[in-house]
């Protein structure tokens, strides 16, 4: 890997730790392919693992500072748990058992959620609540164990489902619900990380060992810029714009995503 890609990598790294930290998001939408297509690694266990502890970076340095400012409800926290901490589970068996058909199946349900989040952030509307109201709780368990379960398979923290999911059905109001999503994945991306290291093979693990100094400054410039972004994102940046980029960035995914399938499958 030359010097230039390694650089361009690390500030894509950093651009996307500034981008998700106001948002409630771990990143790993984007931290994925970034890895996969910028640094040419295959889809497996390491990836997802790297992927997961650059998402979960993003979620303690935003978390953490919307638990300051009071964004957060300690009780939805808790009953989300019960639901996305299995789902998590759950994803990381899914992922041991697939093996070497992974990548198709990863590029296939990404490709679904990308066109999912492109379409839910163009017709996103202000619709937020001003006072909490009673939970329903099936509704949200169930929601919160897809967003657990999907973290674990696609390497995402899964924000863009678990702040609509306690919004809708946990009764909290915008920001509530994105300081209470960024601490769900406080915990969830953890659990998925060891677990995923409980199912690596050697050459897995050889790809992590081999390249530590890399995640290494990968870890250290997120944890900078979702922190920066978490204080100065909001103000500086308006959410109007930063989800233009959210979703131009994501169509660029999408397309790299079908043209890889199209290559397999035809």
């Amino acid at each position: 890997m030359d010097a230039v890609t390694m650089a361009l990598v690390i500030l894509g790294s950093g651009f996307i730790g500034f981008l998700f930290a106001p948002l409630g998001l771990g990143g790993g939408l984007l931290f994925a392919p970034l890895l996969h297509y910028g640094l040419g690694w295959e889809i497996n266990g390491a990836l997802l693992i790297v992927s997961l502890v650059l998402s979960a970076t993003v979620a303690w340095g935003s978390g953490l500072r919307h638990r300051k400012e009071g964004h957060i409800s300690d009780e939805r926290f808790k009953q989300s748990l019960w639901g996305a901490l299995p789902g998590a589970i759950l994803g990381v068996l899914v992922v041991a058992s697939m093996s070497g058909s992974f990548d198709l199946l990863f590029k296939g349900l990404s490709l679904i959620f990308v066109t999912w989040a492109i379409g839910k952030t163009l017709r996103s509307t202000d619709t937020g609540i001003v006072q909490e109201q009673e939970p329903n709780l099936p509704m949200l368990g169930a929601g919160v164990a897809s967003g657990g379960f999907l973290s674990s398979v696609l390497a995402i923290g899964a924000g863009v489902i678990y702040v609509p999911v306690l919004r809708s059905y946990g009764g909290l109001e915008s920001r509530k619900a994105i300081g209470t999503s960024l601490h769900i994945m406080m915990v969830v991306l953890p659990v998925s990380i060891l677990a995923h290291f409980s199912v690596l093979d050697s050459s897995q693990l050889d790809v992590l060992t081999s390249n530590l100094v890399l995640i290494f400054s990968l870890f250290v410039v997120v944890v900078i810029s979702a922190n920066f972004g978490a204080r100065f994102g909001i103000a500086n940046v308006s959410e109007h714009r930063t989800m233009q980029l959210f979703v131009a960035v994501l169509f660029v995914i999408g397309i790299r995503y079908i043209l890889d399938l199209s290559s397999n499958l035809f």
